[in-house]
């Protein structure tokens, strides 16, 4: 067997002929076989976007409550281990080493594949520290996601939009199906999308799930400086404001207290440890402000939907002449990305990524000659040459994006010397 995280994350790389399979049967199977049967509340939180922004309120404010949290997130930005934290530390190399060992033990011939074997691994190193919550990040989809082999105790979809078409389907409400995979009957399944699929609404229905929408069963007031929370069943004043920025995360941290509603009688949390929750939460690569003259905003915004809410962050700070630090995957919808921040951007600096799904800075290039963007256009050999360019031209009161996949913020996390909280 390897012997190293390293080791053991290459030879995960080649298990399965597909990077994505999707599928329950084989995961299936091998959690029977590890006996993996958490005896804790599980909280499985699917959407286009902001799922990653939800996990980690649900985190940060589950945590400053006293509770010991397990978190699986996808993908990473620098090190598998982000992907597993427990009580908000980073499982160690030799915990998933452990754990990757004893699902190979077990496996036999049933091929996983990367993100199978990683989703069994968490929740091993989960059940093995005895968590008091888990908290599962879907990784694609849901109905079909490694993360749905473990029942939801609270389900949440945070968002519904077009991404993963060639998987998902190519409409929001084929997409909104495969979200609603993660309800469960008698169980609170919420919506934080203020346009609910119909198929959503169906999916709970027939199962007996107990469907909350944001803007029905519960819902936000913002005030200056505050927001209020309402539901339904309770009501939290004079919340401050996440410390994750945009214009969406009212909608995400409103569906973070939903979950915590529908689970007080297993999870009490007070005012104090929402409010604590809510000002430490910490997200790399969401609209994240890195210190420093000219400002680098950096994001991991990699489908329209997503852009789109980039560009009225973007929007919503003062005039500034804009860089963006511009590189995507080529099975994305680059041209929607593109038209989605024409606007706000004035100079492309674009750039491949050495990925097998990268594409190279000549078809990004293209893609914004044919979109006619307003802004100049310069292709770069490297994600880390467009930064270096960006920071030779922009002046104090510019500022930089970084944007277009994880791929893109992680690497200019390297170049900088940044470090994921």
């Amino acid at each position: 067997m390897p012997d190293t995280l390293a080791d053991w994350l290459t030879y995960l790389e080649s298990l399965h002929p597909k990077t994505i399979a999707l599928g329950l049967d084989r995961v299936a199977q091998v959690k029977q076989r590890l006996n993996l049967q958490p005896a804790f509340p599980v909280i499985v939180v699917g959407g286009t976007n902001g799922k990653g922004s939800v996990c980690a309120m649900l985190e940060a404010i589950l945590h400053a409550a006293g509770y010991r949290v397990g978190c699986y997130t996808s993908p990473h930005l620098l090190a598998y281990n982000e992907r597993v934290r427990i009580a908000k530390q980073q499982a160690s190399d030799a915990e998933l080493c452990a754990s990757f060992a004893q699902i190979e033990q077990v496996r036999g011939d049933i091929p996983l594949t990367y993100f199978e074997f990683g989703t069994l691994a968490a929740m091993q190193c989960f059940i093995s520290h005895q968590v008091d919550v888990a908290v599962l990040e879907v990784g694609l989809g849901g109905r079909l996601d490694a993360v749905n082999v473990f029942d939801a105790d609270c389900a949440v979809v945070a968002s519904v939009d077009i991404d993963h078409t060639d998987y998902l389907g190519d409409t929001r409400e084929q997409i909104a199906f495969e979200k609603a995979g993660i309800f469960r009957r008698d169980r609170v399944a919420i919506c934080a999308d203020s346009d609910v699929p119909q198929t959503l609404r169906t999916r709970a229905r027939e199962i007996g799930a107990q469907l909350w929408s944001i803007g029905s069963e519960f819902g936000f007031v913002p005030h200056q400086g505050q927001w209020d929370y309402r539901s339904r069943s309770a009501a939290r004043n004079a919340l401050p404001y996440p410390a994750l920025r945009g214009a969406f995360q009212l909608h995400n941290a409103s569906a973070v207290l939903a979950a915590l509603d529908a689970l007080k009688d297993r999870l009490p949390v007070s005012m104090e440890a929402v409010r604590r929750g809510l000002v430490e939460v910490q997200l790399a690569g969401r609209f994240q402000f890195v210190p420093g003259r000219p400002q680098l905003i950096l994001d991991v915004a990699h489908n329209p939907h997503a852009a789109r809410s980039l560009a009225q962050n973007l929007g919503d700070l003062p005039p500034a002449r804009t860089f963006a630090v511009f590189a995507m995957l080529k099975d994305k919808d680059m041209a929607g990305v593109v038209r989605a921040l024409d606007a706000q951007i004035d100079v492309w600096l674009v750039a491949g990524i050495d990925a097998p799904r990268g594409a190279t800075a000549a078809e990004l290039a293209q893609v914004l000659q044919n979109a006619q963007v307003r802004g100049e256009v310069k292709a770069c050999l490297t994600i880390a040459d467009a930064l270096h360019e960006a920071s030779n031209r922009a002046s104090e009161n510019d500022r930089i994006a970084a944007f277009g996949s994880f791929y893109t913020v992680a690497e200019v996390m390297r170049v900088r010397g940044l470090r994921c909280a």
